[in-house]
């Protein structure tokens, strides 16, 4: 968002300070739970709900636009009803929504555009890109509940293969690390990295993979790690659902594989079987460069000012 940006936006990262007391043109916000949520001392959540009421006064009153991202429906773990009353007077004050794909059904805000999420072909270019290393399954990316680990972890393990390999890389959420642990203990084939991995180590692990698997539960809206995967030419498995299928449309058969209900064993060695060769070309990800995502960002916040009246 911010190398990306188009010459004529100046980006100040968000601050309390900043968002109350300096002059800006339009407000950005992605996850709007993350400004109101503290984990470890839960008197300033409520310091933070009186203080996101403040703001949207404050850009009300100066009409000052609000233009929220849609990276998911909804959080993905549930809040506090106090919480979520905060969040539905955040939602009604959004004036711009911008969806990741055509198949959202976000339409909250009086007015609504899809930019798609940039790709990280650039951002990864800098690091070595090893080869795949035939029958080696990855997932990455945070480990929480609803990312269905646990279900992977089942499943691989009801594929025979000795030549298969697991990885799980990630920083694990509170209790999450002891599952993973106990596969790794009943499995010898599978193995894990649990922990933030800056970019270097990341690019390896991805690129060393046959196949990266996301098996989420409910339904998937958007993912950066899909479309970190896609950038590094891995095919991903994910489960079906309308962004996804989108997805798989744009970027060319073989590359986003899908599938209906619980990851079963079967699903899992089909896809690695249907991942063995990679389709060439790589997968096509023209309208995700950062540059083209720069300047239709600039024409939603001008478009966003319009509508709170600025010309």
């Amino acid at each position: 968002m911010v190398d990306g940006a188009a010459p004529e936006v100046d980006v100040r990262f968000f601050s309390w300070r900043t968002a109350l007391r300096e002059r800006y043109d339009v407000l950005h916000v992605h996850w709007p739970e993350l400004l109101i949520r503290d984990s470890r001392r839960p008197y300033l959540r409520v310091v933070r709900r009186r203080l996101l009421d403040v703001l949207l006064l404050r850009l009300r009153l100066q009409r000052i636009p609000l233009v929220w991202t849609a990276h998911n429906v909804h959080p993905h773990e549930a809040g506090t009803a106090a919480e979520q009353r905060s969040l539905r007077r955040f939602t009604r004050a959004i004036d711009l929504v911008v969806r990741l794909n055509p198949a959202s059904p976000v339409t909250a805000g009086r007015d609504d555009v899809t930019i798609p999420h940039g790709h990280y072909r650039q951002r990864f270019s800098r690091y070595p890109l090893p080869d795949a290393e035939p029958g080696r399954v990855l997932y990455f990316g945070i480990i929480r509940p609803y990312k269905g680990i646990d279900t992977l972890i089942d499943a691989f393990a009801e594929v025979p293969g000795e030549d298969l390999r697991l990885r799980v890389v990630g920083k694990p959420h509170e209790g999450q690390a002891e599952m993973v642990e106990a596969g790794t203990a009943r499995d010898p084939r599978v193995s894990s990295l649990l922990r933030y991995v800056d970019d270097d180590v990341l690019v390896e692990e991805i690129r060393r993979a046959q196949l990266v698997v996301l098996p989420y539960r409910g339904v998937m809206h958007n993912s950066g790690s899909l479309l970190a995967a896609l950038s590094l030419d891995r095919p991903v498995l994910v489960p079906a659902s309308p962004t996804n299928e989108a997805l798989a449309e744009e970027v060319g058969p073989g590359w986003v594989l899908q599938y209906r209900g619980e990851l079963t064993a079967e699903v899992l060695r089909d896809a690695i079987d249907r991942t063995t060769d990679l389709p060439a070309g790589g997968p096509r990800l023209d309208d995700r460069d950062w540059d083209e995502v720069g300047r239709r960002h600039a024409e939603a916040y001008r478009r966003a000012r319009a509508l709170r009246g600025h010309r």
